[in-house]
């Protein structure tokens, strides 16, 4: 991709804050909705279901919810998507103060919050090409600072704030991100109105959304970014699953420790987008997807080799550099080359893969660690990782990219 001369417009700035606000409030629920249920039950399986309700959204209704995106005006989406969620978080925050809270109600707010996030972020990602007029510099740039703040807030400030509020009371860190959530949908407000997606009213809603699923099926560059996220989180759920008990019996790490090695990660993606662009114009974007791809892989494979935390710690950071170069260079290329009217379902179509995947890579974490040892599942992901590296490099080269790149002509939001 080439580097633009353009900068950012101002509208960019209010979506940055709203998604930055936003994500703060995530990380706060993020820590606080498990320790509420575990006030609530001792019960494994019932925390599980609190867990698991709030992914059940995108394997439900992933491809339809992006056809309804792609029906409907993409700013309106977003800020009644986060308003709803402003108001559903006040329920289970009067049900503490009355002290009526309970599993039930907890795993059907998380799956209500799914759904919400499910909207917003597909309206979200279809939205910045056009403020940004689909230039592929701007939307390198703009998701770099995007993930990072998102990282930080959601991954080092949130769920730390939401432990300690959690302590003053059961009901506060649901009402901040409920806050949260309503700064988001006034920000969201504010911003500039795109252009009505293409009428298809006389398309029934699953013919869209399969015809969005068959354009990701039918292109190799597609097909290739959304395969990554895919395979990568059978992966990376395996190593996931099983890396507390990892850290605890391999690496002598207590609980203090095994939030350091988590933070060592958490670093690593911050850098990583922080220098995505910069490899995206050194390497060209296939190239530097295939090489982020080899480091994610390699790193693995250091983690689960590691003789001592330090090592680990290294392994992990280096791994996270790699996913956060490539949760900024993909979603960038796709944002550039997809249509307007399809991106919605384009955009839900690789979620839903990805989120379809994670299941399996739980199962195939706890079975290899049960039945051989608890470093096999890492050596799995990594030979995983580095074998769906060789399949998608032939998918994302810079030729493939290039010439996708050059089929799209460049589009403005009107009004600017």
């Amino acid at each position: 991709m080439t580097s633009g001369s353009r900068t950012l417009p101002t509208g960019f700035g209010r979506l940055w804050a709203a998604q930055t606000v936003s994500s703060l409030g995530d990380g706060v629920t993020h820590a606080a909705l498990p320790l509420l249920a575990l006030t609530l039950t001792r019960d494994p399986m019932a925390l599980a279901v609190v867990t698991a309700a709030g992914t059940l959204p995108w394997l439900l209704f992933g491809v339809l919810g992006g056809a309804l995106v792609d029906r409907w005006e993409r700013r309106r989406t977003m800020w009644v998507a986060d308003a709803a969620r402003a108001v559903l978080l006040a329920i289970p925050a009067v049900a503490a103060v009355l002290d009526v809270l309970s599993i039930p109600l907890l795993a059907a707010v998380a799956f209500l919050l799914g759904l919400g996030g499910l909207f917003f972020d597909t309206a979200a990602a279809a939205y910045l090409p056009d403020l940004l007029g689909r230039e592929p510099a701007l939307l390198e740039r703009a998701n770099a600072r995007m993930r990072g703040t998102q990282t930080a807030a959601s991954g080092f400030v949130g769920p730390p704030a939401g432990s300690a509020l959690l302590a003053l009371g059961r009901a506060v860190p649901l009402l901040a991100d409920a806050v949260s959530f309503a700064l988001s949908a006034l920000l969201v407000r504010s911003l500039p109105a795109t252009s009505r997606p293409r009428p298809q009213a006389r398309e029934s809603l699953l013919r869209q959304a399969r015809a969005g699923a068959s354009y990701v099926f039918r292109d190799r560059l597609l097909l290739g970014l959304a395969l990554r996220p895919a395979v990568g989180n059978i992966a990376f759920v395996a190593v996931e699953t099983i890396l507390a008990l990892f850290a605890h019996d391999r690496l002598g790490l207590a609980a203090a420790g095994f939030g350091l090695l988590l933070t060592a990660e958490a670093t690593g993606g911050l850098l990583g987008a922080g220098v995505a662009s910069f490899l995206g114009r050194r390497l060209g974007t296939g190239t530097a997807l295939t090489c982020t791809a080899l480091v994610e892989g390699l790193a693995i494979l250091g983690l689960a080799a590691a003789p001592d935390p330090y090592v680990a710690g290294l392994a992990l950071a280096v791994c996270g550099a790699g996913m956060g170069a490539t949760m900024v260079l993909a979603p960038s290329l796709r944002q550039a080359i997809v249509p307007a009217h399809l991106m919605g379902r384009v955009t839900s179509t690789s979620r839903m893969l990805a989120m379809c995947a994670a299941p399996f890579g739980a199962f195939l974490g706890g079975w290899l660690a049960s039945t051989f040892d608890v470093r096999t599942p890492l050596y799995a992901a990594a030979g995983l990782l580095l074998t769906m590296t060789a399949v998608t490099a032939t998918m994302t080269t810079n030729r493939r990219v290039e010439a996708a790149l050059r089929g799209v002509p460049v589009r403005t939001m009107s009004g600017e």
